[in-house]
């Protein structure tokens, strides 16, 4: 959370931070920012002081949203910087110069937010050589994406509310599918041809648009053999056919940037085969006994290795026995959500992922198992909150069903 910022940079023993960069594709500036929509800024925070916004004067508005204090470049005569230097890097050093000396930054000056890697090795290695602070960075998890792990009430609130509209989106993609009839084991269209899986995620972009969602990483809808494949978003040229496993994932955010959603729903359409029966079950059970697990002090690990150990005892092949493992339960075991939609906590049994899951935490739990070449997979995907008392809530409450019956 915010409030935990001065203590971390305590821990790092920064003078003061800066945040910049274009608020596109930025989370650690969106976050900064208090979701301020602008196109470019920098928050310069002094240690145990509120941030201050700096931007361009025609965001001046939108900036002052924010909440933050906001001095615009026309402040520092930015354009009158850009008119007497010859490159953009000099003008933005020469920008942060007048910006340091009347803010009086000074000491270690941790460097944060997402920049082209060129342009942000040349600019660092600039202001080190010009402005007189010792650079400070550091490697993931940084300290904005460990503040960002931890949601207050209000984060928690955007991400209920973006879980509504998806379940909405969900719900309503079934129903379009339930409308429609059957010949041969494919469902028709209204042009009496088989519906295909392009049409579908046709249609979902369009109940997004109507419930304000966008989806930057896109929508998995895919079915059969592409189902087996953790991440293959679905062939748009293959049609929707009966009792083939469905794979239904989309991380869904507040249109035009905010906080993110992420759920799954794997269904089969009028019957369902018994090997996708007994995987599904598999898949069902392990994800009902995970949610009822997690519980803040416990390692992020324990619960992968938890999923690897129950699946194992099913039959399936896990990455627990084997690192290069593509079948079974192939993929980490969940994420945290919010700003970004894979973000600090990590699940998986990587030396790296040993976060101690603490209250306010908001990530996914989604079990799964994986057969291309037997021609299905099945994942199951809900989204955990570890509220203030320790305990796990589950904030997706859409029906889990393995098949759907069409109404036509």
């Amino acid at each position: 959370m915010k409030q935990d910022l001065d203590r971390l940079m305590k821990e790092r023993n920064l003078d003061a931070m800066i945040v910049m960069g274009r608020m596109n594709g930025n989370p650690p500036l969106l976050y900064m920012t208090n979701g301020a929509k602008i196109i470019r800024a920098r928050v310069i925070k002094k240690h145990g002081e509120p941030p201050v916004l700096i931007c361009a004067p025609i965001d001046r508005e939108e900036a002052a949203l924010s909440g933050l204090k906001v001095i615009t470049t026309n402040h520092f005569d930015y354009e009158g910087i850009l008119r007497k230097t010859s490159d953009l890097l000099s003008a933005e050093v020469e920008l942060l110069r007048k910006v340091f000396e009347a803010l009086n930054i000074k000491g270690r000056v941790g460097f944060y937010g997402y920049l082209d890697q060129g342009m942000a090795y040349k600019l660092i290695s600039t202001i080190q050589d010009r402005l007189g602070v010792e650079v400070f960075g550091e490697s993931e998890p940084n300290m904005i994406d460990i503040a960002r792990a931890t949601k207050d009430s209000d984060e928690v609130k955007k991400i209920i509310d973006v879980g509504k509209r998806s379940s909405a989106v969900m719900g309503n993609t079934l129903e379009f599918l339930k409308s429609h009839s059957i010949r041969n084991n494919y469902l028709i269209d209204k042009d009496d041809k088989p519906l295909t899986i392009g049409q579908v995620h046709r249609q979902i972009h369009h109940f997004l648009a109507e419930c304000q969602l966008d989806v930057p990483e896109g929508v998995i809808f895919s079915i059969g053999r592409d189902a087996g494949v953790p991440h293959n978003k679905g062939n748009p040229n293959d049609v929707v056919e009966l009792g083939k496993s469905i794979i239904f994932d989309f991380g869904t955010r507040e249109a035009g940037g905010g906080y993110y959603f992420d759920m799954t729903r794997t269904f089969c359409l009028e019957y369902a085969p018994k090997e996708v029966e007994k995987a599904y079950q598999d898949v069902y059970d392990c994800i009902n006994l995970l949610s009822g697990a997690y519980k803040a002090g416990a390692e992020t690990r324990n619960y992968m290795q938890m999923a690897c150990n129950f699946l194992e005892s099913r039959g399936h092949p896990t990455l627990g026995r084997d690192t290069k493992n593509e079948n079974g339960f192939a993929t980490g075991l969940g994420h945290g959500i919010g700003l970004a939609v894979h973000e600090q906590p990590f699940f998986s049994l990587s030396a790296v992922d040993n976060t101690v899951i603490q209250p306010g935490h908001v990530f996914t739990c989604e079990p799964g198992v994986y057969y291309p070449e037997r021609g299905f997979g099945v994942r199951l995907e809900d989204v955990i909150w570890i509220g203030q008392d320790g305990k796990g809530i589950n904030l997706c409450d859409f029906p889990k069903e393995l098949v759907v019956k069409i109404s036509k």
